[in-house]
């Protein structure tokens, strides 16, 4: 039988039919806001259930109670803001209990918000809270900072899907997700996130995760990130030229991630684990540093927020790895639980270290990267320069 979403029942704000095209038709007649591809693609995320239980952009109840206490108004832990922020101008315009059509820069309609509120707010008080530093090189917190001084809340009907040319066999709604789980007997699945290629610490403690569960749910972020890392299509090639190779074919799938990071390191990581519990994974784990930049944030912090909620309000169980590395004694990949020799035997790997090697134009160690994937990579890096 497959988890539960959080909250209990799978959001679906997505118009069909007649439905649709009664709000379209209305949509003329509305006030427009038009949004970046970000907003859109977070009100998309709200509309197929991603972001249950969240139904719309964040009123002021559900924004403080987030930021402050990390739950809901509802009582349901939630530990990232979801929120669309307007110019004092715009809101001024808007009413209170109106519809507002949200569109593309071009001016086509992809939602309507049922305005519920409008709020200002704290960013300082935000940045520190939720990302734990007001400095502008956090790259979360100049997100904030370049958000719009109200804060719009309500409800999201969604009436147009969001394009894409990249990734469309993976770019799968957490309905299907939980359709295809279940067509494969998955009864415990892990679901593994990331925003980098895949290196051989993450083949461990991947494979690691399957040795307890039914399925292995990759879901690699696709939405925006730092310009320093590996561009997209090369991460989701990296994983490509080696499913095949290194893990059985019925236990393990591939389903994009379209949220944008937000570098907001331990919060970030239980946000991430409640998404995958909505695509129906079990399990999620939670390596070292998830979700961090820069050194903002300890090693183990990501796992250790997880202790501020019981298992029965987070419902799906982290699996908290430790550092991997290569030991050259062992000869394989291994972590501190499990090696006995010093750490010059250990090679250590990461995302930031590969990208260094590959900015520098060297070949990542076979201990660190397998060949197949370096290939990949070096494309991508000497295209991304």
């Amino acid at each position: 039988m497959l988890i539960k979403p959080h909250g209990g029942e799978l959001v679906n704000r997505v118009l069909e039919g007649a439905e649709k095209e009664e709000l379209l038709n209305k949509a003329d007649q509305m006030p427009q806001l038009k949004l970046s591809l970000r907003d859109l693609t977070e009100a998309e995320n709200i509309a197929i259930g991603l972001y249950s239980p969240l139904e719309g952009f964040m009123t002021e109840d559900d924004y403080t109670g987030v930021v402050e206490d990390m739950y809901l108004r509802n009582g349901l832990p939630w530990t990232i803001p979801v929120v669309l922020g307007v110019s004092q101008n715009q809101a001024d315009e808007l009413e209170i209990g109106s519809d507002v059509a949200l569109t593309d820069t071009a001016g086509t309609v992809y939602a309507v918000l049922h305005l519920e509120d409008k709020y200002t707010y704290d960013q300082e008080k935000e940045a520190e809270l939720v990302y734990k530093t007001t400095e502008n090189e956090h790259p979360g917190v100049a997100q904030v900072y370049q958000r719009g001084e109200v804060l719009l809340g309500g409800k999201i009907s969604l009436v147009k899907r969001i394009e894409h040319d990249m990734f469309k066999q993976y770019r799968l709604d957490p309905k299907d997700v939980r359709a295809m789980i279940e067509e494969k007997g998955w009864n415990r699945v892990v679901g593994f996130q990331t925003r980098n290629p895949i290196h051989r610490a993450h083949e461990y403690i991947q494979k690691c995760g399957l040795e307890i569960c039914d399925g292995l749910l990759l879901t690699p972020l696709v939405g925006k990130t730092k310009s320093s890392d590996v561009p997209v299509e090369y991460r989701i090639e990296s994983y490509e030229v080696v499913m095949d190779k290194i893990y059985p074919r019925d236990r393990i799938a591939l389903a994009v991630f379209p949220a944008a990071m937000r570098y907001a390191g331990p919060r970030e990581a239980v946000f991430h684990a409640l998404c995958r519990k909505n695509y129906g994974c079990t399990h999620f784990i939670v390596g070292r540093d998830h979700a961090g930049v820069g050194d903002y944030y300890g090693t183990y912090e990501a796992q250790e927020m997880f202790d501020n909620f019981t298992d029965e309000e987070i419902g799906i169980e982290p699996l908290r790895f430790e550092h991997a590395f290569y030991c050259k004694e062992c000869e394989t990949m291994a972590t501190a639980k499990t090696c006995p020799h010093s750490r010059e035997d250990h090679i250590f790997l990461s995302g930031t270290k590969v990208r260094g090697l590959l900015r520098e134009g060297n070949r990542p160690p076979k201990e660190m990267t397998r060949p197949e994937v370096a290939d990949v990579l070096i494309k991508g890096m000497s295209t991304n320069n």
